[in-house]
């Protein structure tokens, strides 16, 4: 029993990915290579999981593709290439920083400045608004009247 509940606690550990048995190349080299380009490259379906662990029929097809293009000779580079050649920068888990891809590095940037502005501007029209609407005690309404009085 023990063994058996040590076996399932592995077996929930253990990194998952979704190749497929018949995706990998007889060639071990050639497969190491293609699951290190694998975990470069972005899904365009998942977005944050690596073509080599999503389940996604068009990580299947890209990861198909990267092997097709290794035992063609490719490059890991020229592999790479090929497919953000089709799909853009984006497709890469890590793009370049170069003007094509600022909006990528920069946008989370931009998008939790605006939001901390607006929570900002809100909080403190907020806090306006409370001290607008602040009654005034007994002695501070005499003491206006008083002043109102005398001019």
């Amino acid at each position: 029993m023990k063994r058996v509940l040590i076996a399932l606690f592995l077996a929930t550990t253990a990194p998952v990915f979704a190749v497929e048995p018949d995706e990998i190349l007889n060639d071990p080299i050639l497969e190491a290579r293609a699951r290190d380009i694998g975990k470069e490259l972005r899904c365009p379906v998942c977005q944050n999981q690596s073509i080599d662990d999503s389940d996604a029929n068009l990580a299947r097809d890209l990861r198909l593709l990267i092997r097709e293009r290794l035992k063609a000779g490719d490059s890991d580079k020229a592999a790479i290439s090929f497919i953000v050649e089709r799909y853009g920068n984006y497709v890469l888990l890590r793009p370049p920083l170069k003007p094509a891809t600022y909006p990528l590095w920069l946008g989370p940037f931009i998008i939790f400045g605006v939001a901390l502005l607006i929570a900002t501007l809100y909080l403190r029209g907020r806090r306006r608004a409370d001290l607008m609407t602040r009654t005034l005690s007994p002695d501070e309404e005499r003491r206006i009247q008083d002043l109102m009085d005398h001019h």
